[in-house]
């Protein structure tokens, strides 16, 4: 048996109240999955979107669609150097969410697993419906999630690619942008600020300080997943 997957994580600070949501496609049956954590990050919410979706197929083949470039290096390039180091990094830091990544090992052991990059918040429906599963989690708001037959599922699956319109946005200048957030990194800890003022008191005179602007839930946790490699 086969199956398509599709996983989102979100979480309201860092660490924060988050969500997960995932879309799990098997033959002609949709399963809409989702959870919430009261306190946690983002790359998390990713990491148990994608744990939580793999559990719940017992297809040996799938092919999982997830917009996280940190799952995505984790599983398929980093984890191999990870276990070999006893789960510490190059420089020999203990590995972040060393319990998600071992059961995600664990539960794509035995079968044949195929992770795809898709651009998040660029017109792919499922994407688009997972973060609306994964924010509304996070929110600790109503969702309904979607169990049966394909046909009558009104989110299309076999679209994987993001639409024209959402590419040409994205080419614009990050900084015509308003702010979604402004992301710090003091000493290793990351933190989400809402305005500029909040991030600029933070790091202000602190030598080594990190600070970034994000522009969407997307850009905040890839910089995010950035400063915590660091």
């Amino acid at each position: 048996m086969k199956a398509i997957i599709f996983t989102d994580g979100s979480s309201r600070g860092n660490p924060g109240p988050g969500g997960w949501g995932a879309i799990v496609v098997e033959g002609e049956t949709v399963t809409e999955l989702g959870g919430r954590e009261s306190k946690t990050t983002n790359n998390r919410m990713e990491l148990t979107a994608v744990v939580e979706a793999l559990k719940h197929t017992k297809a040996d083949e799938v092919i999982v669609h997830t917009d996280s470039s940190y799952l995505i290096s984790g599983i398929t390039s980093w984890i191999e150097g990870w276990k070999k180091n006893n789960w510490k990094t190059k420089t020999k830091d203990d590995v972040l969410n060393r319990d998600l990544w071992e059961t995600l090992d664990e539960v794509i052991n035995t079968r044949e697993v195929l992770f795809r990059k898709v651009s998040g918040h660029a017109g792919v429906p499922a994407n688009e419906r997972c973060d609306v599963i994964a924010t509304s989690y996070a929110d600790n708001d109503s969702v309904k999630l979607y169990h049966g037959v394909r046909d009558h599922y009104n989110v299309d699956v076999e679209q994987t690619q993001a639409s024209v319109g959402a590419v040409e946005k994205k080419s614009k200048s990050k900084n015509s942008h308003p702010a979604y957030s402004y992301i710090s990194c003091v000493n290793k800890v990351v933190k989400v600020h809402k305005t500029w003022d909040e991030c600029k008191e933070r790091v202000h005179g602190v030598s080594g300080a990190l600070f970034k602007k994000s522009i969407s839930a997307e850009d905040e946790a890839h910089i995010i997943s950035e400063f915590e490699k660091r």
